[in-house]
């Protein structure tokens, strides 16, 4: 069974504010949309992924996406990132109440698909996530097979992950840790190489196809 990947979206002139400097302020927006971009076109060509699902704070400001087959929704006027990701999972239970649904930060440009295929396998249908390369926040959450997700995405999210009983997969999938939240971060995602996207926003070579 293919697993459902729910990938929460703020408004990109809004996101990623410790990222503001990395490019012209007016390119900011196009910063963030690349972002995410690179990190669905690795999750759709996944072995594994069935179905993606953006949860968008304002679906016209990321409709670009839709080109990777993706389905963009409305998230909820209130309750912030996990009330998104419920809303989320609570669309895709509607048409598979016994699925397997994930989710997956919009911020990891050199994730290869080759290190979620793998994250997948070894979860093998369990709740399990993906700890950042810090070891304090969560790249990818995954629900067991008809079990409530329980998002708790915040600071110190993979301690609280690991405190309501999902398992932290030791996978090294380094493109799958390395999300992009400040200076340092897009510093150490230019060594691994990012996607077409970032890559012509940025000025450095494309790695990841």
């Amino acid at each position: 069974m293919g697993i459902d990947l729910i990938v929460p979206m703020k408004r990109p002139a809004q996101g990623k504010s410790r990222l503001r400097g990395a490019v012209v302020p007016e390119r900011h927006p196009e910063l963030v949309l690349a972002l995410a971009y690179d990190t669905l076109s690795a999750a759709t060509s996944a072995d594994g992924v069935r179905r993606v699902l953006v949860v968008a704070a304002d679906p016209a400001s990321v409709a670009d996406l839709t080109e990777l087959g993706v389905e963009i929704v409305t998230e909820p006027s209130r309750g912030g990132l996990n009330a998104a990701l419920r809303h989320g999972e609570e669309l895709l239970r509607r048409d598979s109440p016994s699925g397997l649904v994930g989710a997956l930060q919009a911020d990891l440009p050199a994730l290869r698909a080759e290190d979620l295929t793998a994250a997948l396998a070894e979860a093998a249908g369990h709740r399990a996530f993906v700890a950042d390369r810090q070891g304090t926040g969560t790249t990818l959450l995954l629900a067991g097979a008809g079990r409530a997700l329980a998002p708790r995405f915040g600071a110190g999210s993979a301690r609280a992950h690991t405190a309501s009983g999902a398992t932290p997969l030791t996978i090294a999938a380094e493109s799958l840790r390395s999300d992009v939240d400040t200076a340092d971060d897009l510093a150490h995602v230019r060594t691994l190489g990012v996607g077409k996207r970032s890559s012509t926003l940025l000025g450095i070579p494309c790695v990841v196809m």
